[in-house]
């Protein structure tokens, strides 16, 4: 046997490999397949995001895709002032659609996923939430709702800082087609 026929082999006894959601051992199912992200993403797409910092301090953020192919795209990220003006720099970087679906792959010994119904700027949407908990006594808890019709991104998270909890939830998804 080949050693390609051999690695072949042991991941087709892998329970992992059947399923494109669960990327390792260990590991709960993603709410996406990278697949279904670049499917749902495009050049163009737009998604806006309400922040909430513990102070009290809000601001949107701009998640736009560009340069997409089959493997991934160009991420483009800047913040916008009360005008609705870019504020600071528009930064970018290339991601894979793996590398975005690997995001929400969380631990299944440090992890519950279930589902909720959330009110949100996009609607009522039913959700997987993914609650994870951090450092040696799980104290620190983070939470990532991922809506169905909305692949990619979470609709809204919340993560914990030492001065609280920091909220960000999807205000809007444009997709140009």
């Amino acid at each position: 046997m080949s050693d390609d026929a051999a690695v072949a082999g042991l991941a087709s006894d892998d329970p992992t490999a059947s399923d494109p959601h669960v990327l390792g051992p260990g590991l709960l199912p993603t709410p996406f397949t990278a697949d279904e992200i670049r499917a749902a993403s495009g050049v163009g797409k737009l998604i806006r995001l309400l922040v909430e910092l513990p102070g009290g301090e809000r601001f949107e953020r701009v998640n736009r895709f560009s340069g997409c192919d089959p493997e991934g795209a160009t991420l483009e990220q800047w913040r916008l002032d009360a005008a609705g003006d870019v504020d600071g720099a528009v930064t970018n970087e290339r991601v894979t659609w793996l590398e975005l679906q690997e995001h929400a792959a969380f631990p299944a010994d440090h992890t519950e996923r279930t589902t909720e119904v959330i009110e949100s700027p996009l609607g009522t949407l039913e959700c997987l939430r993914y609650a994870t908990r951090h450092g040696d006594a799980g104290s620190s808890v983070s939470v990532f709702w991922f809506a169905p019709g909305y692949p990619g991104m979470p609709v809204r998270y919340e993560v914990p800082t030492p001065s609280g909890v920091v909220r960000t939830t999807v205000v809007s998804v444009e997709v140009e087609r």
